[in-house]
């Protein structure tokens, strides 16, 4: 069985300081943190990256990555490049990106768009390369990763090993189709976003989600991803503290579970 460690997405809790999300993700016991740069770690800004990064390894705790908002192609390599200094400054070797243009569907793409996006990823793999920061590209509606077929085409046109697969659930995902997606893009996947969802949007507490989020796990192959794995919490309940707390210790032992035996 494949290990995956615990973390948290620091979008979580937009409307709270780095420092308290830090002290939350320690009382939970998680491993690590992406850190989101539409709110705590804005691109460009190195020295907050490096003050984020100070106090998330005080914490004993690692960035697991810098979850960028950008979207190639209406971002180019520019902006990839004071993404990559942040990501640097925050001391994480994994970035995520936004397939395509923000809130497109992956049908309103023609072939010619596709590829100018796959070209442009492309040569964000090789920069982060150079950088020694791996890609990660965001599994979402609205965007080039909206579905499975979309994304495993994408990632063939890519065609780039220094990039790699989000996955998540689409709201009210069925466990059947859940499994048929990992089995499609698992082995190109490198971290999860993990919450409790129904397809109408409404959250539940991760231990309603168990047995499906057990199955999931399960079903994860290996990966060509060499970095540590995560299974990242991202939105609670009502965006408590109490309700990410508990759902902290859920995955905590969901991961208990999977974890290898011991030699």
């Amino acid at each position: 069985m494949i290990g995956l460690a615990p973390a948290l997405c620091s979008v979580t809790f937009r409307q709270l300081p780095p420092g308290e999300i830090v002290a939350l993700a320690r009382q939970a016991n998680l491993a690590a943190i992406e850190w989101g740069g539409d709110v705590h770690v804005p691109a460009g800004d190195v020295a907050m990256a490096r003050h984020v990064r100070r106090i998330t390894e005080e914490a004993g705790l690692l960035p697991a990555s810098y979850g960028s908002y950008l979207y190639p192609p209406d971002h180019g390599l520019e902006d990839f490049r004071r993404v990559l200094d942040t990501c640097h400054a925050l001391g994480s070797s994994n970035v995520r990106i936004w397939p395509g243009r923000r809130e497109r569907p992956s049908a309103a793409y023609d072939t010619k768009e596709r590829s100018e996006a796959a070209d442009l990823i492309h040569a964000m793999g090789e920069l982060g390369r150079a950088a020694g920061i791996s890609i990660s590209l965001e599994y979402h509606p609205n965007s080039l990763t909206d579905e499975t077929g979309s994304a495993a085409s994408l990632m063939d046109e890519i065609a780039h090993d220094n990039v790699h697969l989000y996955w998540q659930p689409r709201p009210g995902l069925p466990l059947d189709e859940a499994r048929e997606e990992i089995a499609r893009i698992g082995p190109r996947v490198s971290h999860v976003h993990v919450f409790a969802w129904d397809g109408a949007r409404r959250r539940y507490a991760l231990a309603d989600r168990a047995t499906w989020w057990s199955a999931v796990f399960a079903a994860l192959p290996e990966s060509r991803f060499e970095g540590v794995r995560y299974a990242m919490l991202e939105f609670v309940r009502d965006d408590a503290p109490e309700a990410f707390l508990a759902d902290a210790a859920t995955l905590r032992r969901l991961l208990d579970r999977r974890a290898p035996a011991s030699a």
